[in-house]
């Protein structure tokens, strides 16, 4: 999977620019604020349909401008293809593949697979469930599109029975249940199997990072597994549902955790172990993409030199060789010093907006 063009039409700070991108290393650098994590930013819109930074579109698009415009010509299995995604400020957004008009922003989702790594990835592990809940449902999602449907089917059931909760009108709570205990049942189970994956895939991983000090287990954090265990434990929770106004279990509140040398990693983890752990979990994402499509996933590298010692950048470096790479930062330098990516470089500084290619592929 190659990227092979990005139009941009005022989105962010770009007014229009077309950029010839090199199947290897693509290094966008220059100062803070001059719209280089905003070329990351288009293609991972590209991808799933949403911003990484903000969830409101209209900011993506250039100030007093009506739309946006983003275009990523790609090949993917050989074919070529094109998708064009047109936002508007008071409309619903556009999205073409191939010229065909999707009708849902979940159709778009695995046409082109990204991995992306940012310095808000550090906090992953860190903070609320929210944010591991998220990088795990974006893989499961370019992998299998019934997951997207079940996702989105839970979430509006969700938000029916949390409107029964609120108006305390539960006669129809019965029915309810049954729905969303058929949903959440899915979404387990291909939680707790795309879990088991990147467990198997982190077991090798980190100890390599780590030269063999650490151990490293994952494992799906839930109170139920089964429908019958859900239906069950969603009765005993009925009064705190209705004192809360909202439903208090569900894969929307699973967890996962990771444990480094036997201990809970967030409890007690160094600043340095959940760089370390996180690395271990994109380098896992990575593979099991590239494994379950055939193709290399494209990899958006996010300014990684503010969070990352160099150690831990040249590990990311090392990996990276034989993919499509996206990089920003302020220091070219930090990519090209690493004789790993010789002869793969392709480099563009970026000024307020406008892009210059500086070096041919050396």
């Amino acid at each position: 999977m190659v990227i092979q063009t990005i139009k941009l039409k005022n989105f962010r700070n770009y007014e229009q620019e077309e950029i010839l991108v090199s199947p290897h290393i693509n290094v966008f650098y220059g100062n803070n604020a001059q719209g280089k994590t905003n070329i990351i930013e288009a293609i991972y819109f590209a991808a799933l349909g949403r911003s990484f930074r903000t969830y409101k579109e209209a900011e993506l698009i250039r100030f007093e401008q009506e739309d946006a415009n983003i275009q990523i010509a790609y090949e993917k299995n050989g074919r070529e293809n094109l998708i064009e995604i047109l936002l508007h400020q008071n409309e619903k957004k556009t999205i073409r593949v191939n010229d065909v008009k999707l009708a849902r922003n979940s159709e778009l989702i695995g046409h082109l697979n990204i991995v992306l790594f940012s310095p808000d990835d550090i906090i992953i592990l860190k903070q609320a469930p929210a944010l591991r809940r998220k990088f795990l449902d974006i893989l499961i999602s370019q992998l299998k599109p019934n997951y997207v449907h079940v996702l989105s089917e839970y979430n509006k059931v969700i938000e029916q029975r949390n409107a029964l909760l609120k108006s305390r009108k539960i006669d129809t709570l019965e029915i309810w249940n049954e729905q969303l205990a058929n949903l959440a049942e899915k979404l387990i189970s291909y939680r707790q199997e795309y879990i088991q994956k990147i467990d198997e895939k982190i077991q090798t991983i980190h100890p390599l990072i780590t030269n063999e000090k650490e151990s490293i287990k994952i494992t799906y954090k839930t109170r139920f597994t089964t429908k019958e265990k859900f239906l069950a434990v969603l009765e005993q929770n009925r009064e705190i549902d209705l004192a809360k106004g909202y439903t208090t279990i569900g894969p929307h509140r699973d967890d996962f955790e990771i444990l480094i040398n036997h201990t809970p990693l967030n409890v007690y983890g160094s600043q340095g172990q959940h760089r370390t752990a996180v690395l271990s979990l994109k380098i896992a994402e990575m593979e099991i993409l590239k494994e379950e499509t055939g193709e290399n996933p494209v990899l958006l590298l996010d300014d990684v030199a503010s969070e990352l010692d160099m150690e831990r950048i040249r590990l990311i470096f090392s990996k990276i060789k034989d993919y499509q790479v996206f990089i920003t930062c302020t220091d070219a330098t930090v990519v090209t010093n690493h004789e790993d990516l010789t002869n793969k470089i392709k480099l563009y500084k970026i000024i307020k907006g406008k892009l210059e290619d500086v070096a041919k592929e050396a």
